[in-house]
């Protein structure tokens, strides 16, 4: 099905033709291209951070992250109930076990039931900052001083959210607040971890480049045309918070009072524009019908069938995936927009 108002939609309001235009011209378009460092540097100067890997997606800069901590085999990594799905299978390709915590009223990992979860196999709390929503990370940090634990943030939906962790892990995809199309970007302050992640990522190649490979690895390479999006979407990326910022007002405003939807907590910075709802699937049926595309919340990982726990339907994140959904949320976003859409759902439930 077309929609009018399509759930999300790239915003490509810099350098990005001139950029890619550059790159092509002089014929650096793989992944050895200057655009890659570049947009490395510019990154992770942004976010207050020494070192940036560029990477192919958002659960390759996961898998990659876990690499380099040295999560493998035996080992356990705590991950959220409520995420998706990308986050647990990156402790999987590393052959570790995903340990879920349930979340918070707020769809966040809930700090309280964290340390139960830990083991003496435990070796990572792995924390998503979900829809944009800053988790506890001040807590989450002290957990992990305590038991000796390593931090990597999924901040694949928190472009904006600074991080604190052992390594912060961003996807590029065409979705998210910024965009290259495909890609992903690892931060980290520690040089051994920076230099451990483009080791890996190039398929860990000897400095003499000899075809000797010690240690399995990946092609998870970042091409230098993607990283020339990357970098004029990165020079844009306080002007997009900030028009998003707006879209979050004009949709507290405009679903205010109506019976029947429960707004959520504030984000930190915008990804989606998240809601319940009081018969979901038809109001989602009434305004696909309008040219209006919703997505629901994602599924709690103990539903999922590589990782079923038959208690899952006890859990919040079970709770929150039964009613809840997200609005057309983009940069390019007009008032006009939002007041169509909002006017929609005010017309189903018959608002005034």
């Amino acid at each position: 099905m077309s929609f009018t108002h399509p759930v999300s939609r790239p915003w490509l309001g810099g350098r990005e033709l001139d950029y890619v235009t550059e790159a092509v011209s002089d014929g650096w378009i793989s992944s050895q291209g200057p655009y890659v460092r570049r947009f490395e540097e510019e990154f992770a100067r942004y976010n207050g951070v020494a070192h940036g890997v560029a990477c192919s997606s958002g659960t390759t800069a996961l898998t990659l992250a876990l690499r380099a901590l040295g999560v493998g085999p035996g080992d356990e990594v705590i991950v959220p109930e409520f995420t998706m799905i990308a986050s647990a299978w990156a402790v999987t390709y590393t052959g570790a076990t995903p340990v879920f915590v349930d979340c918070g009223d707020d769809l966040n990992i809930d700090v309280s039931l964290i340390e139960e979860k830990i083991t003496p196999r435990t070796k990572v709390i792995l924390p998503v900052h979900i829809y944009g929503r800053r988790c506890d990370m001040d807590a989450i940090m002290d957990i992990a001083l305590q038991y000796n634990l390593r931090v990597v943030e999924d901040s694949a939906e928190a472009h904006g959210v600074r991080p604190v962790g052992d390594i912060a892990c961003f996807s590029l995809f065409a979705n998210k607040i910024i965009t290259a199309g495909e890609g992903g970007i690892c931060l980290t302050e520690d040089p051994r971890l920076a230099e451990q992640m483009a080791h890996l990522r190039a398929m860990a190649f000897t400095k003499d480049h000899s075809f000797l490979h010690k240690k399995l690895a990946y092609n998870f390479r970042m091409t230098s045309m993607q990283a020339a999006v990357a970098l004029a979407q990165t020079e844009q990326l306080d002007t997009i918070l900030a028009t998003r910022r707006e879209i979050e007002r004009r949709y507290d405003e405009g679903l205010r009072g109506i019976d029947g939807i429960t707004t959520m907590p504030a984000r930190d910075v915008l990804w989606m524009y998240d809601l319940r709802a009081e018969r979901r699937e038809e109001l989602r049926d009434f305004l696909a019908a309008e040219g209006i595309e919703t997505r629901v919340f994602f599924k709690p990982m103990s539903r999922q069938p590589g990782y079923y726990d038959a208690d899952w339907p006890s859990l919040n994140a079970s709770r929150f995936s039964e009613d809840g959904f997200y609005l057309p949320t983009h940069t390019g976003l007009t008032a006009q927009d939002q007041e169509f859409i909002t006017g929609r759902i005010r017309k189903f439930y018959g608002a005034a």
